[in-house]
């Protein structure tokens, strides 16, 4: 199992070249229609594969699955994560050169990759116990710095729906105060990709001592996550000191959608009428469908 992790963990890109002369005949031809452009590739059917390749369906399909691969999706979201160089500041798998097709191309197939990765990688009983703080709060802030700050936001949005006190802080200033003044029956929800901004930490730290539930949305064994009361590990291969935040924020926006969810689902069926009130106020401000 090991041995195939690390595997499934190689550049595929790589994997495939340097494996290319120990390939038979047919599955070769799926090989160097791969190489000839990736990204293609990661567009392509099965069909429209086997096409290119000259080759039948099965062949593509034994093709993969000799990669490590449960079939041609999961294949093509692997060709997907290996295609990462990049340009410093921008987008770890955008090029100087690049078309505008060709970036956004890119960006939309590593953010499909990484969330893919990171839904891998949650784990189930950490997003029930914060599921489960969550509908048990007196009142509930989301704090997010720098790139994580329209996160909050995004989650404050999203809260304010089910009769919980939120507000949403993205002023470290603010965010100690509000820590200090937390009681237990609170719950801060602090989210950083990285989990080693100072302030941050110390945060989450005054947090805990003054009795609030902390729960932090970062990396695993960041510095935050040593200090949180629940850790929801997100993982992304990104390097935001580096590139701007894309898809670790995605990531993020998708961490809270599932906590959201979750606490409408624990709300159960009466709740859904509450929601549905909320929905339908929005309606005389919009032009009717056509």
């Amino acid at each position: 199992m090991a041995a195939n992790q690390a595997q499934r963990d190689d550049n595929l890109l790589e994997d495939i070249q340097l494996r290319l002369d120990t390939l038979n005949k047919s599955e070769r031809k799926v090989a160097e229609a791969i190489l000839r452009d990736p990204s293609a590739a990661t567009r392509y059917s099965i069909a429209a594969l086997a096409r290119a390749a000259d080759v039948s369906e099965p062949t593509v399909n034994r093709f993969c699955r000799g990669f490590s691969a449960t079939g041609f999706p999961d294949f093509k979201i692997r060709l997907a994560q290996s295609i990462a160089t990049g340009t410093p500041y921008i987008g770890q798998n955008v090029e100087p050169d690049d078309t505008v097709a060709e970036f956004s191309d890119k960006i939309m197939l590593s953010t499909i990759a990484s969330l893919d990765k990171a839904r891998q990688a949650l784990d189930p009983k950490a997003l029930a116990s914060a599921i489960d703080y969550l509908i048990q709060a007196k009142q509930i802030n989301f704090f997010g710095m720098g790139g994580s700050a329209p996160v909050a936001m995004d989650a404050q949005h999203k809260f304010f729906r089910f009769n919980i006190p939120v507000m949403s802080y993205d002023d470290a200033l603010m965010q100690r105060m509000v820590a200090a003044g937390a009681t237990k029956g609170d719950v801060i929800v602090l989210i950083s990709y990285t989990g080693r901004t100072r302030e941050t930490v110390e945060i989450a730290q005054h947090a805990r001592t003054n009795g609030a539930t902390v729960i932090g949305i970062t990396m695993p064994g960041s510095p935050l996550a040593e200090v949180c009361t629940v850790v929801i590990e997100v993982t992304a291969p990104e390097d935001t000191e580096v590139y701007m935040p894309m898809s670790s924020r995605i990531i993020h926006l998708t961490v809270i959608d599932i906590l959201a969810t979750g606490v409408t689902l624990k709300r159960g069926a009466d709740f859904l009428g509450h929601l549905k009130k909320i929905k339908e106020s929005l309606k005389p401000t919009r032009f009717p469908t056509t």
